[in-house]
């Protein structure tokens, strides 16, 4: 019995420190809890939500028409494969988040020429039809291309700086708290 505990110790002596998982270690250091460690579950629905939050903390705390339309941006985001951030981002850079938009185009898309959208519910599905390259009169600008390159397609050969100037506003709805 005491060769096989001796053999089963020089096997586990072996065993890299770093394969063990760290929320283990530091929830059972001390303790004889012998119960497994559980994680906090966070749902598919609370991400998208949370998401949608932060856009519409964004409009709500600039004044932006565009307030409470942010889980329409997450859901026709993640039907187009976009960055969740994309869309509401060029409608901030284009129309300040709606508040010069041109009847209900936030995006300036088609050079403010097509403002027949009768919401911007609808503005945001069609752009992100657009973007995410489903489109087959514009697919080849868009589709299977980075979010820069959209970027550029969308107005960055008119304006140079459009789509660091589109990225930045992305990372302050991300992070910023108004």
């Amino acid at each position: 019995m005491i060769k096989k505990i001796y053999k089963a110790s020089q096997i586990l002596a072996f065993v890299p420190f770093m394969a063990i998982p760290s929320f283990s270690l530091v929830s059972h250091i001390g303790s004889l809890n012998t119960n497994s460690v559980t994680k906090e579950e966070v749902s598919v629905d609370d991400l998208r939500q949370e998401k949608a939050d932060a856009i519409d903390s964004y409009f709500k705390d600039r004044s932006m028409p565009l307030y409470g339309t942010g889980m329409t941006f997450v859901r026709v985001a993640e039907k187009y494969g976009l960055d969740w951030r994309l869309l509401p981002a060029i409608a901030i850079r284009e129309s300040s988040g709606g508040k010069n938009a041109c009847g209900n185009n936030p995006f300036g898309w088609g050079s403010c020429k097509l403002h027949n959208f009768g919401s911007y519910e609808q503005a945001i599905e069609s752009l992100g039809k657009n973007l995410g390259g489903a489109n087959p009169n514009t697919a080849r600008y868009y589709a299977g291309k980075s979010t820069q390159e959209k970027l550029y397609h969308y107005n960055g050969t008119v304006l140079a700086t459009y789509p660091s100037e589109v990225s930045d506003i992305m990372k302050m709805i991300e992070t910023d708290n108004g």
